[in-house]
């Protein structure tokens, strides 16, 4: 919601970007650099999309098992691996060390009187060279930390040697481990790389092309990052709940063949949208007049 709540201040800046106020020098922007933000924006969301929900698919195959008379396995399968496995926290993490340094570098500068201090804590600052560096190689290095931490290979090629299964042209146990762990370590790298490149987007924005910054958040950085995970995260929730509804519906009718029947599919894809709406309404109507209220508040009191 904090991150959020900051939109209305970022629509009234980038209003001002193109209509420039009463008695001011500065040019304002115009119609084809109004296009080009837009397309920029979508561009950077489905970006973030893509990162957020991309994943190699390992395909599995699974052995037959007889069991007296019946036949159990022979199914193929994938084992999903996603790209940016650590999520939002290496930039998180990189972006809360990178502030010790500085803070600590300043505070002696100004209690030792020692200008020497300030300029190396400026030199760390946001919009300096050696930051975006420090600042990458902090993503990377917590990228591959959070993935030792969280991801078991061992334990995925032992569960899957189990259960019957096996990637095909690997052979189960250790080889299987270590064919996971090199395709996550390849993958982690191109996930490092591109939370990289979003985080220091907006920054690019702010001091190449002197882009407000309430404005620039909202083309990449951590704020975006989590409001796309939780939008996305909400979808899935919402998917699940109307999918439980249609098929809740099916069950209460008894019979199979109530799933050949038109008619009562579209009854019940009815029934389960309108308590679907009926839910949420409510919290709809709460956020469209709070962003009001928002707007409203920030055209009286700009300051």
């Amino acid at each position: 919601m904090n991150i959020i709540s900051g939109l209305p201040g970022a629509v009234a800046s980038a209003y001002q970007m193109f209509v420039a106020p009463v008695g001011s020098e500065g040019t304002s922007l115009g119609v084809p650099e109004g296009v080009l933000m837009l397309a920029l924006l979508f561009a950077v969301t489905a970006a973030l999309v893509a990162i957020t929900q991309a994943q190699r698919k390992i395909p599995v195959q699974y052995a037959k098992r007889v069991v007296g008379r019946k036949v159990y396995g022979g199914q193929s399968s994938f084992l999903p691996l996603k790209v940016n496995y650590a999520g939002v926290m290496p930039v998180i993490f990189g972006s809360a060390i990178l502030m010790f340094p500085t803070q600590i570098l300043s505070y002696l500068g100004s209690a030792t009187g020692m200008r020497f201090f300030n300029d190396f804590a400026d030199s760390l600052g946001r919009g300096q060279f050696a930051y975006y560096f420090i600042f990458g190689l902090l993503i990377l290095v917590f990228s591959y930390f959070w993935v030792s931490m969280m991801f078991k290979p061992i334990q995925i090629a032992d569960d899957l040697k189990k259960n019957g299964g096996y990637i095909p042209g690997v052979r189960p146990g250790e080889p299987t481990a270590k064919f996971l762990d090199h395709i996550m370590t390849r993958l982690t790298l191109f996930g490092a790389l591109s939370l990289t490149v979003i985080a220091v987007f907006p920054d690019i924005l702010l001091f190449a092309y002197n882009v407000p910054f309430s404005v620039a958040i909202f083309f990449g950085g951590t704020g975006m990052l989590i409001t796309v995970g939780v939008i996305l995260d909400t979808m899935r929730q919402i998917e699940t709940y109307l999918l439980q509804r249609h098929y809740d519906g099916f069950l209460k009718k008894g019979k199979i063949r109530g799933r050949s029947s038109a008619r009562n599919k579209q009854l019940v894809d009815a029934a389960g949208l309108q308590d679907f709406w009926t839910a949420w309404r409510p919290l709809l109507f709460v956020g469209i007049a709070l962003f009001v209220l928002g707007v409203i508040s920030w055209f009286l009191n700009p300051s």
